[in-house]
């Protein structure tokens, strides 16, 4: 038993070196101080189990089953370069593991210096967390979740390894006030605005780096009252944001697309606009912008953050191209 017990434990280091090289020879790890914090911090203490599957189909894999080859499909699952589903509600994922190489990348955006104070909205399975605590001392290093088994089973995986950052159950878009002033917000759940609660927790200067429509979006926060970005070129999908200040998805971002040619509809450029105007611009117009700009890339867009409403713009928030978030101002 013993000896079975120890050939795992070497499966499981074997693999988690084995992702770290994958990661760095895909060029996500480029900073040592990262790709320190993922040698160090093992994927599978975080993922004890996953969901695989849809529907009526799904099928949970996880560390202790009895059946080896069930454990050894956990573990190859684990430390694939994939998101995991790790909690569903009534069929609904409502939380994940996110892709390692997204992570690698967003960690990488976030750009922290030693010092940071980093507010993670999202806790998921603390996994993020604990690469955080590793980079920057768990005192640093905060936390948020709305669902309090989330936030339990999260503390709970990173004590494993020793860390203890602050895991607070709560609403994300409310930030953490008592946690504050943060000099970076890393979001992994999608929104359809910026919280305005957020930019008044930050120091001037603080970045927030977060998913919205189908990409991320970094900020630069001015003031409690200004934030102002661009996207990156990463495309990003992620569970929504829940919570009662979360502002609810725009009308047309799902549904009919009004006869768009099936393979625009499916283009990953295209779909990124169609979500970022919903509401605002008719599909077809959306359409018609996007080729007469030339197939626009998500880096060409931004969003500029105000008390008096936030806005999305095409490579000047003062140009001819310029949306409000989540209002829907007509169209059919």
């Amino acid at each position: 038993m013993g000896t079975a017990k120890g050939g795992e434990k070497d499966l499981r280091e074997t693999a988690h070196a084995a992702q770290v090289r994958e990661l760095t020879a895909a060029g996500v790890l480029e900073d040592p101080a990262w790709r320190a914090a993922f040698a160090a911090v093992p994927r599978h203490l975080f993922v004890p189990y996953f969901w695989t599957g849809r529907g009526a189909g799904h099928e949970r894999l996880w560390a202790q089953d009895p059946d080896p080859e069930h454990r050894a499909r956990w573990l190859r699952g684990v430390y694939t370069d994939a998101p995991l589903a790790t909690r569903l509600r009534d069929g609904e994922l409502v939380s994940s593991s996110s892709q390692p190489s997204l992570m690698a990348k967003m960690l990488d955006a976030l750009e922290v210096r030693d010092g940071h104070n980093v507010l993670e909205v999202g806790a998921g399975t603390g996994y993020n967390a604990a690469l955080l605590c590793h980079r920057l001392g768990d005192a640093l290093v905060t936390t948020v979740d709305l669902d309090e088994e989330i936030t339990e089973s999260a503390r709970s995986h990173l004590a494993l390894l020793g860390y203890h950052p602050a895991v607070v159950t709560g609403d994300g878009a409310r930030g953490c006030p008592a946690r504050a002033p943060f000099d970076r917000i890393l979001v992994t759940c999608t929104l359809p605005l910026i919280p305005p609660a957020w930019l008044g927790q930050c120091r001037p200067g603080a970045r927030i780096l977060a998913p919205l429509s189908t990409g991320l979006i970094a900020l630069t926060v001015r003031d409690a009252g200004f934030a102002e970005g661009r996207f990156l070129h990463t495309s990003a999908y992620f569970v929504p944001l829940r919570g009662a200040t979360a502002a609810p998805e725009p009308p047309g971002a799902t549904g009919p697309v009004h006869g768009l040619p099936y393979e625009l509809v499916e283009n990953e450029r295209f779909q990124f606009l169609l979500i970022l105007t919903a509401g605002v611009l008719h599909p077809r117009e959306a359409l018609d912008l996007w080729r007469r700009e030339g197939r626009p890339a998500r880096e060409r867009f931004g969003v500029t953050v105000t008390p008096q409403g936030q806005w999305a713009w095409l490579d000047d928030p003062q140009g001819p191209y310029v949306w409000p978030l989540g209002e829907e101002t007509g169209g059919d």
